[in-house]
């Protein structure tokens, strides 16, 4: 979902606790939701249920942020940048060519 709006991108990112799901993953793709429970939980002190840690990941995957695949019994969460690239680079872009002239 690349194309997502670019204020899908930033309110999908404006929740700190969601912010902390995508640290995570940038650290190590492919986790399931109890191993992001489990490392929010030991690494950040965010006592979050599963069932909010879902959530997030849903608003994360609504704006292209995040791919969830099932293998077995097991969903895996995967994060995509492209949508954030995307949103930020049209801003880049114009400061790059207000730069050059």
């Amino acid at each position: 979902m690349a194309d997502a709006p670019r204020s899908d991108v930033f309110q999908a990112l404006s929740a700190p606790a969601r912010r902390l799901i995508v640290d995570e993953l940038s650290e190590r793709d492919g986790q399931t939701l109890f191993e992001l429970c489990s490392r929010l939980t030991m690494r950040h002190q965010l006592n979050l249920s599963r069932q909010a840690v879902s959530q997030h990941l849903d608003v994360l995957e609504q704006a292209g942020l995040v791919h969830a695949r099932r293998d077995g019994r097991y969903k895996f969460h995967d994060l995509d940048l492209a949508p954030l690239r995307d949103a930020v680079a049209g801003w880049l872009g114009q400061q790059t060519s207000l730069d050059t002239d």
